[in-house]
């Protein structure tokens, strides 16, 4: 059995993959495995891949047929992964050397269910550090206590993957794997089963992963039909809460979140195209309505002036049913 499976996926990335390979490269060790997953790239990022099939050492190369998003790449990855341990990279990222070394000793020494991470977020030239919203460090914790307050940025926030590491005993109970097809915010319910299902974890301050921001080709800077994936993500994160048995706690949280990122949505609306901003008001407007009307209430009423009274205006608006479905 290998020590750390490393599961990669690429999709039309060819400007960004050699340094996203060189730093595998530059972390490659007897013990680890890189599965690299082609999800049907159509601009030469799969010669990349084949080349590095047989000059990355410990590298195993997937491909699929159709293209199938990002959740569905990783599951990809998750079910050919072999490791003791498991991790992510996006094929645009890169990592500095060793990093993967520090990783498996930090949970290894800790003896949890998964280690979080922090990361360096670069956009152009500029650095900038991101932190894992935990104050304590390099101890077990209970997963569960890190989703609250309400009102604060959480563990559940900091959603990335790619930021830690993970215990295959978390892939065998089912709580690795992502929604599959879900195009954006695959990491949401992710995080939020994560932290509700497993038993411990642990936050190190390790820097090793550069997040690459602004990339033209990134759902996140592309306002097509994809980017309403979110409502999906969190539709389940909120149904997650619902059924659990501390709901009335968590409720709130998962509800304020979803209140936030639909008026996150909202207010760059224009970078959608029209028939896509106007699904995207009739989709939110059928969200607002479908989260427990007494949660969404209390929410609103601790959310600032501005963004209660859009949301609040936008649950009362009439829903055409042909703008509602996903």
């Amino acid at each position: 059995m290998p020590k750390l499976s490393v599961i990669v996926p690429f999709y039309n990335v060819r400007q960004y993959a050699p340094d996203t390979l060189r730093s595998l490269r530059a972390n490659a060790r007897d013990d680890f495995e890189f599965i690299l997953v082609d999800d049907c790239s159509s601009d030469g990022t799969g010669d990349l891949l084949a080349r590095a099939e047989s000059e990355l050492p410990g590298a195993v190369l997937v491909r699929h047929e159709q293209n199938g998003g990002l959740a569905t790449a990783r599951n990809t990855g998750i079910d050919r992964a072999r490791g003791e341990y498991l991790t992510f990279l996006d094929g645009d990222d890169w990592l500095a050397p060793g990093h993967y070394d520090r990783l498996v000793a930090a949970i290894e020494e800790l003896g949890c269910d998964f280690v979080r991470t922090d990361h360096v977020q670069c956009t152009a030239r500029a650095r900038v550090v991101h932190r894992v919203p935990v104050g304590r460090r390099n101890v077990r914790l209970h997963p569960r206590d890190a989703i609250l307050p309400a009102h604060r940025s959480t563990s559940v926030d900091y959603a990335y993957a790619w930021a830690g590491v993970y215990h295959r005993r978390l892939a065998e109970r089912g709580l690795l794997h992502f929604t599959d097809g879900l195009r954006t915010a695959e990491d949401r319910p992710w995080i939020w089963k994560l932290h509700r299902e497993a038993e411990s974890f642990a936050v190190t301050g390790l820097l090793g992963v550069f997040y690459r921001r602004g990339v033209a080709s990134s759902l996140t800077q592309i306002g097509d039909v994809r980017q309403l994936d979110f409502i999906r993500a969190f539709d389940e994160v909120v149904a997650g809460a619902a059924g659990d048995v501390d709901a009335a706690r968590l409720l709130p949280k998962a509800v304020r979140t979803y209140c936030a990122i639909i008026s996150h949505h909202l207010g760059s609306v224009e970078r959608f195209e029209p028939a896509v901003a106007r699904k995207l008001k009739a989709m939110s407007a059928a969200a607002l309505r479908r989260m427990p009307q007494d949660a969404l209430d209390e929410v609103l009423g601790t959310m600032d002036a501005e963004r209660a009274t859009l949301l609040r205006r936008l649950r009362r608006r009439a829903l055409p049913g042909a703008e509602v479905a996903a």
